[in-house]
């Protein structure tokens, strides 16, 4: 049968299916101007995290307070990394350790809860979290820590459908927000650091069916499925051994932990993907794609309309993972992406032409800048680590000091766009790191780096800073510094705002054009979540979920030390204005 035809199936089967008060694909579409719901992670498909709400603007919002707060409660709580989904009158927020709740959007009170069951052997590289869920007919769906997928009720929780993603075993999780796209749930893998191989996956969001695999590393068949579930081969990524020697292909990382956009406009679905495993780059000569990248996909058929490569043969954790969100520009429309390796880069979103490439952090030695005529990066030799085999004894490459670290000038902490001041909201940070190669093998289920890294802070005086950049000047036109890294989402408003969260617990909220500070609210722990806002009944609130965690006290090296006084916690905030 041909795949077209399978995709049109799938989508007429979904539409006839559709009730009154459903969530459907035109809705999905116009999430990002319906003031009255939050329907995807990204506030929007696209992932400007824009609100053209103005109720609580740069003159009312120092009458923000509190309308309500709801704990995630018990022992679990590590890091909260999710971003709130709002519809009928509920919020839909998952926690740590696989769970998700419903809310009453107007109290508080809890409606329902689901705690997904974990087998003991879950191997999450970056903290127990989970970044949200989607939305589709009346299913709330969502990732959990063993790689699976779990569809619920809207109304009552109890389990619709449940797939397995993968094994948890070989390393496979999940942690992102799925997303729908022309009526199909696309979602990633995580695990790139068990030398899994990363793959997007397009499925019937009312039944779990699969309808397409996409690996991305180069080499991997990918395949379509029949209306029996039979596998159907749909072309091999790339070339085999093109840019992978040997067999490293077979465990070649490239994992799609982020989560991805979709741009009706464009009609594409874009996933950046993680680092090439192991981190040794000696063992794998060539740019090993489709690793660090910006991959653009077709939603109907899986196929890789283009790619990018932000940086080729990585040798320093640089994922591409991060979000890849479309704006327009000069009567064009562009895709941003603020990478890890420490490079904002703007790509045609048809094409993924590279139309600017600038640095957003202070400090960076791996590279001296991005070549805008080949688009790739004008390495800097003696700044990648060296080859164990030509170290003391085979045990040991020769250290160097590289900036950004591993965890990024940007991590998972969603940027901001807003088509109002035409500027891009990065949650930036300015860190270095010692890293060294070592020699390393496979084995599944272990962790395949081949490397050891220490952290350090590039300054005494702030490690995070909020940047306002300008995605056609490239300049930095403000920025506010913080003591300690940000971790947190953005959220840029039609009010003049610019929403965001600290590690020192504060959720912020400044003047979009220069940076001010407007008002900051302490909730108790650690924000590294992203904020939302909408309206019910007159009434705009903004929402965000506070629990200190992630990646930084577990992997940050001297960085972890000067914020472990940090207390970790499991909750949502709720805040309206103030009568006057």
């Amino acid at each position: 049968m041909n795949k077209k035809l399978i995709v049109s199936l799938v989508g007429l089967a979904v539409m006839s299916l559709a009730r009154a008060g459903d969530v459907t694909t035109a809705m999905l579409e116009n999430t990002a101007k319906d003031s009255g719901s939050v329907l995807s992670s990204g506030m929007g498909s696209q992932g400007q995290r824009y609100s053209p709400l103005t109720q609580i603007n740069a003159s009312t919002v120092a009458r923000l307070v509190p309308a309500w707060s709801f704990s995630f409660g018990g022992e679990k709580q590590r890091g909260q990394e999710s971003q709130p989904l709002i519809y009928n009158g509920k919020m839909f927020v998952t926690g740590s350790y696989s769970r998700i709740y419903a809310v009453d959007m107007k109290t508080g009170a809890k409606l329902w809860k689901y705690e997904h069951r974990l087998p003991d052997g879950i191997m999450p590289c970056c903290d127990v979290v989970n970044r949200g869920a989607a939305l589709f007919g009346n299913l709330v769906i969502f990732g959990t820590l063993d790689a699976q997928l779990v569809a619920l009720d809207q109304d009552t929780g109890k389990v619709v459908w449940k797939e397995k993603i993968d094994d948890y075993a070989a390393g496979y999780s999940m942690t992102a927000a799925p997303l729908i796209a022309k009526g199909l749930l696309l979602t990633g893998v995580s695990g790139g650091e068990f030398g899994i191989v990363g793959r997007v996956e397009a499925r019937n969001p009312l039944t779990g069916e699969l309808v397409w695999t996409r690996p991305t590393v180069e080499g991997h068949m990918g395949y379509r499925y029949d209306k029996d579930g039979k596998a159907i081969e749909n072309g091999i990524s790339g070339t085999l051994n093109k840019s992978w020697p040997g067999d490293l292909w077979k465990t070649g990382g490239a994992s799609t932990w982020m989560g991805g956009t979709y741009d009706a406009s464009t009609g594409l679905a874009y996933f950046g993907t993680g680092n090439p495993a192991p981190w040794n780059s000696h063992l794998r000569p060539g740019d090993n794609l489709y690793s660090s990248s910006t991959v653009a996909l077709d939603p109907s058929t899986g196929q890789i309309k283009w790619s990018y490569q932000n940086t080729p043969n990585d040798s320093w954790d640089f994922d591409g993972a991060n979000e890849f969100v479309t704006f327009d520009m000069d009567g064009k429309r562009y895709g941003g992406k603020a990478d890890r390796n420490g490079f904002f880069y703007v790509n045609d979103a048809k094409t993924g032409k590279l139309q600017n490439a600038f640095p957003f952090v202070k400090k960076i030695t791996w590279a001296s800048g991005i070549d805008l005529k080949t688009g790739r990066p004008n390495f800097i030799a003696a700044n990648r680590p060296g080859d164990p085999t030509k170290g003391e004894e085979g045990k040991k490459g020769s250290t160097v000091f590289s900036a950004p670290a591993f965890l990024g000038a940007k991590n998972q902490m969603p940027m901001a766009y807003s088509p109002q001041t035409k500027m891009f909201y990065v949650p930036a940070n300015e860190w270095g790191m010692d890293i060294w190669n070592e020699p390393i093998s496979y084995k599944k289920g272990g962790a395949y780096l081949g490397a050891g890294f220490t952290i350090r802070p590039l300054n005494e005086d702030y490690i995070g800073a909020m940047r306002a950049i300008d995605p056609k000047s490239g300049k930095i036109v403000w920025e506010v510094k913080n003591t300690a890294p940000l971790w947190g989402g953005v959220m840029a408003t039609a009010g003049n705002l610019v929403f965001y969260g600290t590690p020192e617990g504060f959720l912020k909220a400044v003047d979009a054009k220069t940076g001010k500070e407007l008002w900051k609210f302490q909730t108790g722990s650690g924000v590294v979540a992203p904020p939302v806002t909408w309206q019910d009944g007159g009434v705009q609130y903004v929402a965000v979920v506070s629990g200190w965690g992630g990646a930084v006290p577990l992997w940050g090296g001297e960085v972890a030390k000067k914020v472990n006084f940090m207390e970790q916690g499991g909750s949502v905030w709720v805040f309206k204005l103030a009568a006057k």
